[in-house]
């Protein structure tokens, strides 16, 4: 990664860490490493099957699910922070 992204990302979480709750703000850290470790190649290796789902392959259907489901978990998160 460049050094300009990593400067960014922490300028980022400082940011939001000022403002936002203890809870919150572990509730993310939560979400971030598990998306480290879903993203990880043993566990993407086991989906690395033959077959498609709704003309999608498996592979690609589960990446993108993952990532959906943490785009909403964050988002609901934040959505809470900020009520």
């Amino acid at each position: 990664m460049s050094k300009g992204f990593l400067t960014l990302f922490f300028v980022t979480f400082m940011v939001l860490s000022m403002s936002m709750k203890k809870r919150h703000e572990q509730k993310l850290v939560v979400v971030s490493i598990a998306l480290l470790l879903l993203f990880n190649i043993p566990f993407l290796l086991i989906y690395s099957l033959e077959g498609a789902i709704l003309g999608i392959p498996v592979f690609y259907f589960v990446i993108f699910s993952i990532w959906l489901v943490s785009i909403v978990i964050a988002y609901i998160v934040l959505k809470r922070h900020y009520e």
